[in-house]
């Protein structure tokens, strides 16, 4: 057992680095900011990037174990206080959110600038969502302890995606792969709908009807279909940067 609990959690490990470098090649990282966290199957501890590190510097190894309280249970360094305050509570809160990705990637970020800004069921990327988004419409400043860290999981509850005000988003899945293939549509969805929003035209409507049965269709292919998609970007970095896996 101990053996399939180290194998587990080098295969989270490699998934996680390999979230972080993915990222970079697609925009949606900012600076040494932002934060992924996966929890570990004993529910004890978690992953956590270094803080200062680069994503494009994040590897299986450098990656920190956390327990809930806080404490660096393996790995090197230190981690933003923010990062703690946030996943930790997600975590605690939901255990169907294995996986905790916050970035302030531009285009959803960009919504969330908006008064009232919301991501509109007007395009088929944006209907994967369709009822599954939370707004937290109160901007507090910085995460700074836990009582904040519970109120962002509170409003998160038991949906996949929140809107920060004035700040960004999280997704969380059960996996490295569900939750990154969740970032990844989601950046899509927010960017079409600002460009079409450029155009000055009136948004198209898709049917309510229509967009909670294309909703059920992709949330029942999820394990599959993000599990191809992260396993074929994992190739890209097998090929061009192989040593995020050590």
């Amino acid at each position: 057992m101990e053996r399939d609990a180290t194998v587990i959690e080098q295969q989270a490990r490699i998934d996680l680095a390999a979230a972080f470098r993915l990222a970079v090649r697609l925009d949606l990282h900012e600076g040494v900011c932002n934060h992924f966290t996966v929890m570990l199957p004993d529910g004890g501890r978690f992953l956590l990037n270094r803080y200062g590190l680069h994503w494009s510097e994040v590897t299986a190894s450098n990656l920190l174990a956390l327990d809930a309280d806080g404490r660096i249970l393996a790995g090197d360094g230190e981690y933003e206080k923010t990062a703690f305050y946030i996943h930790s509570r997600i975590h605690l809160a939901n255990p169907q959110a294995a996986c905790v990705l916050h970035t302030h990637m531009p285009y959803a970020t960009s919504l969330t600038l908006l008064e009232g800004g919301r991501l509109e069921m007007v395009e088929q990327n944006a209907l994967r969502f369709h009822d599954d988004i939370a707004y937290d419409d109160e901007y507090n400043g910085l995460v700074a302890d836990n009582a904040e860290g519970d109120r962002l999981a509170r409003v998160l509850g038991s949906k996949r995606v929140m809107f920060l005000a004035n700040h960004g988003v999280i997704v969380a899945g059960p996996s490295v792969a569900e939750a990154f293939d969740l970032l990844y549509y989601l950046e899509r969805a927010c960017r079409l709908q600002v460009l079409a929003r450029m155009m000055g035209g009136k948004m198209r409507p898709v049917r309510p009807e229509v967009a909670r049965t294309a909703c059920r269709m992709m949330r029942d292919d999820a394990p599959k279909y993000a599990g191809a998609h992260f396993t074929a970007l994992k190739r890209t970095l097998d090929r061009e940067e192989p040593e995020y896996s050590r």
